[in-house]
């Protein structure tokens, strides 16, 4: 069974099925130059309408073109799925199917305190929008986040981004003073 779910994006919406195809984060493909070890996804780039697809635990996210509409896209997306989950061609491979480390060895007290507050706080409430964001660092007081799937190129990522985590971060820990993308 293959069901869809809105997201904030107006241009991405969330493919969620029964299967899980990552045991831990996410595989973010925001062009078809990115894709690697990913079979379904590169099928998913021939079609016309897709500018963007992330891969969670048991769903796709994809991001279509202005030029087409969602009652246009869902019945073909889903007939795809359906017929390609069905074949049990591989969905990910090589590096997508090696569980990731939780930290790097090098990050500081701090800095693990920030990712465990993200990872366990921000990214599922995310997930659940059919996007992610991915710690990308601490400098003088500035968490980098990287916003991917549904996230990246939201309308209201800003607001996610800045009243929410940096709202979070900010009061849990005083070391934080602002959070930005990049």
């Amino acid at each position: 069974m293959i069901y869809t779910e809105i997201t904030p994006n107006p241009a991405s919406l969330k493919f969620v099925t029964g299967l899980t195809f990552l045991k831990k984060g996410t595989a973010d493909f925001p062009s078809i130059d990115t894709v690697e070890d990913a079979p379904l996804v590169k099928k998913m780039f021939d079609f016309r309408f897709t500018e963007g697809i992330l891969v969670g635990k048991n769903f796709i996210t994809l991001t279509k073109g202005n030029d087409f509409t969602w009652e246009e896209v869902i019945p073909v997306v889903k007939d795809f799925l359906k017929s390609y989950l069905a074949s049990e061609q591989p969905v990910l491979t090589g590096k997508y199917l090696q569980i990731e480390a939780d930290a790097p060895i090098n990050e500081s007290e701090l800095e693990q305190r920030i990712r465990q507050i993200i990872d366990e706080s921000v990214r599922p409430a995310v997930e659940r929008d059919g996007g992610d964001i991915i710690y990308q660092g601490f400098d003088d007081g500035v968490v980098k986040l990287k916003m991917q799937g549904s996230c990246a190129g939201c309308p209201s990522s800003m607001v996610t981004l800045k009243a929410g985590i940096e709202g979070l971060l900010t009061r849990m820990i005083p070391e934080v003073k602002s959070v930005i993308a990049i």
